[in-house]
């Protein structure tokens, strides 16, 4: 905007609207040197913090409860119901006055906890067999190297639950008598853990066959001394994490394969090209071919060569874009995603299939509006107000959805985002929302799914943590492990299992109850009854 030849000669309406601009610029100027400092800060060591203080729209749109039920607390119930007793022990009184008399026991419960060093010489048999070999006795299952499945057991709870650091937890095992090093400590971290990263694999798998919905996010990760990304996707019954260098549309689409390799060109694959504007001639150069199957990105390019695709320059990329679809068809291809709807957080990476928005994060662009008038601020007051109100019957239709609730909430979606006020920026943001009026009114025709993705921002914090504790990642497999023990933690809170307990059977320690498989717990509660 350029500056007025007189400024003396304007009214005073005309120089408050000239301050409002330049007040609106500042703003904008503000924030594009906050994002620049926080990308400084990625750079240096890991992500910018956004100061923004959450709106409260999901916990002040609960129906609250009858009658006066906010001053009454719930009892936490029976702590003997809940334990099990291991020992009794009978506790004599000091002698008693002459003529007392004996009126039994009264019971007093009191849990402890019994941690110290417990090593074992085995004496294995060994035996001269007839062709002269020797044969020696096999050391009980869980045990690896010179450490016992309890210990292995203790380790991966402390780090991966209790996210302990390891210079910590080996200077807590040495102070309990364990004689271990560092490196014996990493190894028992990351080393012959095939079964869990199989486990936590097969995980996702599930997941992404039977879920009617997931909700996905990521957050900065580091490895090997560079910026990353880690990807969540999960819901109600599973969790699983994946840290990679990039957070593009084609990486979440090779994250979403969960673990095969494979490009496949099928009729979800070309319909995917189409949606993504790639020229009709290159989809029929790939539907027309015979090849349809590829094992891996070599032969996927060396395809894309043959048939003169990679040589095209045109906009959209067409290598990005076929790709993209081969993913999908892939994907399509091994029973994932058959009618899931993914939930996020509007990043355009995420963007795939069917596909649902936030309310919580559409609702922060209006919440984090910069106002410099009471006019600002009351019409950014108003436009809250409604769209908290919308969000509070969002909730009620989903308890019991009628074709009149949709109706009337589709109207009512257009009243309050086709708004018009004073306010110009905040009338840009809610132009916006309006343009992503299906992706937010996708529960209107699938009323299961969520409205927010709290659920996956509350299962990525224990990778943010993490971060912040350790930094990074320095081998492939230690990045492996880390995603796969966090992804099979997480799956395991949502099942009702404690990490203690899964361990335990994992690792044959003695008296452990059995856990069944992961995927075999997902499938038996998302399986339609």
């Amino acid at each position: 905007m350029s500056p007025p030849n007189d400024i003396d000669g304007l009214s005073h309406v005309e120089l408050k609207s000239l301050a409002i601009v330049q007040f609106e610029q500042i703003a904008e100027l503000q924030r594009m040197v906050a994002a620049l400092r926080d990308e400084v800060a990625r750079l240096k060591g890991g992500p910018g913090r956004p100061n923004i203080k959450p709106s409260g729209m999901e916990r002040g749109t609960e129906p609250k409860p009858p009658g006066n039920s906010a001053k009454q607390k719930r009892g936490r119930g029976s702590t003997r119901s809940k334990i099990t007793i291991n020992e009794e022990r009978t506790v004599k009184a000091v002698p008693p006055p002459l003529g007392s008399r004996f009126k039994g026991y009264t019971s007093y419960v009191v849990q402890d906890l019994v941690i110290h060093p417990h090593v074992v010489n085995f004496q294995c048999e060994r035996w001269l067999l007839p062709d002269g070999s020797l044969m020696t006795a096999t050391l009980p299952a869980g045990i690896k190297g010179h450490f016992g499945p309890q210990l292995r057991q203790f380790v991966l709870t402390q780090y991966h639950q209790g996210q302990t650091t390891v210079p910590r937890l080996v200077a807590l095992l040495r102070s309990l008598g364990i004689f271990i090093s560092k490196r014996q400590v990493l190894r028992l971290l990351i080393e012959g853990q095939d079964d869990f990263l199989t486990e936590a694999r097969d995980t996702l798998r599930a997941g992404l066959s039977i879920s009617p919905w997931i909700t996905v996010d990521d957050t900065g990760a580091r490895h090997k001394a560079k910026n990353g990304f880690c990807t969540q996707i999960g819901n109600a019954d599973f969790a699983w994490f994946g840290t990679t260098y990039s957070k593009s549309r084609l990486n979440f689409l090779e994250l979403l394969r969960a673990g095969h390799g494979d490009y496949v060109i099928n009729a979800a694959a070309l319909d995917y090209m189409r949606q993504r504007n790639l020229s009709g001639p290159v989809i029929d150069r790939l539907a027309e071919h015979s090849e349809r199957s590829f094992a891996d990105r070599a032969a996927w390019t060396a395809h894309l060569g043959r048939l003169d695709i990679s040589a095209l320059k045109v906009n959209p990329d067409p290598v990005m874009v076929a790709t993209e679809g081969a993913l999908w068809g892939s994907i399509k291809a091994h029973g994932f995603l058959p009618d899931t709807v993914i939930v996020s957080d509007d990043a355009g990476q995420f963007n795939v299939g069917q596909h649902g928005l936030c309310w919580v994060h559409a609702e922060r662009l209006v919440h984090k509006l910069d106002t410099f008038t009471d006019q600002n601020r009351a019409a950014q007051a108003t436009v809250r107000g409604m769209i908290w109100e919308f969000y509070a019957d969002l909730k009620v239709y989903r308890g019991d959805p009628t074709k009149q609730q949709k109706i009337a909430l589709q109207a009512k979606f257009d009243d309050i985002f086709k708004t018009e006020t004073d306010f110009v920026t905040l009338d840009r943001q809610l132009a916006r929302l309006n343009a992503n009026k299906s992706e937010l009114l996708m529960v209107l025709d699938r009323p299961e799914i969520p409205l927010h993705t709290n659920g996956t921002e509350n299962d990525i914090r224990c990778q943010v943590t993490r971060r912040k504790l350790s930094g990074g990642t320095r081998s492939d497999l230690g990045r492996a492990c880390r995603d796969a023990f966090l992804s099979l933690y997480k799956t395991c809170a949502k099942q009702g299992i404690a990490l203690w307990d899964y361990l335990g059977d994992r690792l044959h320690v003695p008296g452990n109850k059995p856990i069944p498989q992961l995927p075999q717990l997902i499938l038996a509660r998302l399986q339609p009854p």
